[in-house]
């Protein structure tokens, strides 16, 4: 069996964790640099306003009906995410984290417990231990434990929070609830697709015959197929399988001009990369910069452009990636042009211990025992203490976040006192 334990409005709850006032009111937080709503409280959702809406045009009705709008807080997210995530692997080690608040959990040798009160003791610690709502659903298969938690989170009266699918009647009768847009995996073009075969329902879908399913769809869609009629085809996934490209981009609080500005950002995002490279033991032959202008204004001149520079051999140092990198932006940078993104990506990923040796070019040999140095001292203080002289050592990340909770749980100034 499966279950897929899910945070309710997962930003908005951890901003309740420690604002209590916020409780029974309407919570919507804002994107990097305070751009867009991203995140929403149930009461922000009934209240009709849209995931994505920009808030400088929702900002006066957000006022009139007392919508408490906050910047992203993410050391805090994360930090929580981290904790439900420890609480939940102490009930099955075989645990997917599958998004900052979505884990997978499957039971292996459960067969003599009652999965609905096991739900129930998972919904009651995390909540206990942390103070977040969740919802549990559980099924056969991975596909269907998705379903049975959407009918948890609909009907919390009924179920409690914990919905479980363990029999034919139960699945049949899910699948027919579900629209076909809202199965798990299924994307607009395709939900538009299915639907004009005269799929409506997830049970429409999961009725096609599987030969013609294999032979109209992509490998996923026919796993899923199979995993909604009950067949176990999606498995658990790695969590941390090394990744096969690596990106750090980020949009500016303001659009800018100033090269050395640009500079700066890029040169950010590039250590950020080789950082991850040296986390997973990876390292990277290709460097990929790019910048942009902001789309959004119009009446300025637009301009986007992105080059790829192939290494002579494989690295993870972040001297060598982020001088590469801020030479390809000096070499991309036009003039005239108010950019407002910028990001680096490595590609070309093979591990540090294993690959093709260059006889002519390598790279310096103290470079690996000085990043090692700078990752230790970097981990022991929990924050990037050791920058490159090309960074601003005030700060690593520029957002605007004129609406920012405390970081209650990573920062010893915004420690909640008790008096």
């Amino acid at each position: 069996m499966f279950a897929l334990v899910d945070c309710n409005n997962f930003y908005a709850s951890c901003e309740r964790v420690f604002n209590p006032n916020l409780n029974g009111k309407p919570v919507a937080i804002l994107s990097n640099n305070d751009g867009c709503i991203i995140a929403r409280s149930d009461e922000c959702k009934a209240l009709n306003i849209p995931m994505g809406a920009p808030i400088f045009k929702w900002d006066t009705f957000c006022k009139a009906h007392n919508v408490h709008v906050l910047s992203s807080n993410y050391p805090l997210y994360g930090d929580m995410s981290s904790r439900v995530m420890s609480i939940l692997k102490q009930f099955t080690p075989d645990v997917e984290v599958y998004s900052i608040d979505e884990s997978f959990l499957q039971f292996k040798g459960f067969e003599n417990f009652n999965l609905n009160d096991y739900g129930q003791q998972i919904r009651q610690r995390v909540l206990k231990w942390t103070g977040i709502p969740t919802c549990v659903g559980i099924a056969t298969t991975k596909g269907l434990s998705k379903v049975a938690n959407k009918i948890a989170r609909k009907y919390p009266n009924q179920t409690k929070g914990v919905y479980v699918i363990d029999t034919e009647y139960k699945r049949l009768k899910a699948l027919k609830w579900l629209k076909i847009e809202d199965v798990w995996g299924i994307g607009r073009q395709l939900s538009k697709r299915l639907l004009t075969k005269g799929c409506k329902t997830a049970l429409d879908f999961a009725n096609l015959p599987e030969d013609w399913v294999k032979a109209n769809f992509s490998v996923v869609e026919a796993r899923l197929h199979r995993d909604l009629n009950g067949v176990p085809t999606l498995t658990l996934e790695e969590y941390n399988q090394p990744k096969k490209a690596i990106a750090t981009t980020r949009s500016f609080d303001y659009t800018y001009s100033d090269i050395n500005y640009i500079k700066e950002r890029v040169a950010t995002f590039a250590v950020t990369c080789a950082e991850k490279l040296r986390k997973q033991h990876s390292s990277c032959h290709t460097i990929i910069v790019f910048l942009k202008s902001d789309k959004h204004k119009k009446e300025q001149p637009q301009y986007s452009k992105s080059v790829a520079v192939h290494l002579p051999y494989a690295t993870n140092s972040s001297l060598i990636i982020s001088n590469t990198a801020v030479n390809t932006a000096v070499q991309i940078f036009k003039k005239g042009i108010q950019y407002k993104k910028a990001g680096v990506m490595v590609t070309g990923l093979v591990p540090t211990d294993n690959y093709q040796l260059n006889i002519f070019e390598n790279e310096n040999p103290k470079h690996q025992p000085l990043m090692q140095t700078i990752d230790k001292i970097n981990s022991k203080y929990h924050s990037n203490k050791i920058k490159l002289a090309n960074q601003d050592l005030q700060r690593t990340w520029k957002m605007r976040q004129e609406r920012l909770s405390p970081r209650y749980t990573t920062n010893f100034k915004d420690i909640i006192v008790v008096k």
